[in-house]
C-alpha cells in the first residue's frame, strides 16, 4: 500500500509540473515575473502567498488535522486540540474567509470540513516534508 501511495504523489506531482509549463509557455506569464510587472499570474503568485500565509499559524493547521476526512461543530474541534471556542471560532472564520474551509448549518450547530482534497494533500505533503527533513518520515 505504501508504494502506490508513493506512486500517486509522483504522478500527482508530474501533473502539476507539466500544467504550470504549459501556462507559462501558452501565456507568456514568466515574462511578466521576471520583469516585475503585472499579469495574471503575478496575482495568481500573490494569492498563493496568502494561501500560505494562512496555513503557516499552528493553530490553523491544528484545526485542519482536525477536519482531515470528517466534518466537526467547534464544540468538537476545541476539545480535540484544547483551545477554548472562541479561539478555535476566530480561527475557523479566517479559515472559511480563504476558502480552506467550509461549513453547513444543522439548526444550530454548524459543522466545517476541509473546503477540497486539494488541502488535505498540501497539508499531508508539508507534514510529510518536515518529516523527511527531520528524518522521522
Amino acid at each position: 500500500m505504501k508504494l502506490y501511495i508513493i506512486y500517486e504523489y509522483v504522478f500527482i506531482y508530474s501533473i502539476d509540473v507539466k500544467e504550470r509549463q504549459t501556462m507559462a509557455e501558452k501565456k507568456g506569464t514568466m515574462t511578466g515575473v521576471r520583469e516585475g510587472g503585472s499579469s495574471p499570474f503575478q496575482a495568481t503568485l500573490q494569492n498563493l502567498a496568502d494561501f500560505f500565509s494562512v496555513l503557516g499559524d499552528p493553530t490553523r493547521l491544528k484545526i485542519l488535522f482536525a477536519l482531515f476526512g470528517k466534518e466537526r461543530c467547534v464544540s468538537a474541534i476545541s476539545f480535540e486540540i484544547g483551545m477554548n471556542q472562541s479561539a478555535v471560532s476566530h480561527q475557523l472564520r479566517i479559515l472559511k474567509q480563504n476558502r480552506i474551509v467550509r461549513y453547513r448549518k444543522e439548526g444550530k450547530v454548524i459543522f466545517y470540513s476541509l473546503s477540497d482534497l486539494h488541502v488535505e494533500e498540501i497539508v499531508d505533503r508539508g507534514l510529510t516534508h518536515m518529516q523527511e527533513r527531520e528524518g522521522t518520515g
